[in-house]
């Protein structure tokens, strides 16, 4: 996984703001952030930016298992990872997550 290594965490929301299986942006020190919510409840945090080489973001998604089926190119991300599902190829930047007392925290 490609993950920030040795950041600071900061707050983006309650976990009740984040509606399972749809993504929600959140800004937090100039890092746009797409933030998903999968039917197990587990939270996951990427750059709002789709790997494919014209963009797009990828809050706009939809989340299926533990998967990111993006809006506009139909690839399929692995969110525990941020890798491109084959056929495909490319890989997401992840940010690690943690929720303490019900609010969510992000690693920058």
């Amino acid at each position: 996984m490609t993950t920030k290594q040795s950041g600071t965490y900061f707050p983006a929301g309650v976990v009740e703001e984040f509606l399972p299986r749809i993504g929600r942006v959140v800004e937090i020190k100039d890092h746009q952030l797409a933030i998903f919510r999968a039917s197990d409840g587990t939270i996951f945090a990427a750059d709002n930016h789709n790997p494919h080489p014209k963009g797009g973001p990828l809050a706009e998604g939809i989340v299926s298992g533990h998967y990111l089926y993006d809006p506009l190119y139909d690839w399929k991300i692995d969110l525990t990872t941020g890798l491109v599902q084959a056929p495909d190829n490319g890989q997401v930047q992840m940010y690690p997550v943690k929720v303490e007392n019900g609010q969510v925290w992000i690693e920058i």
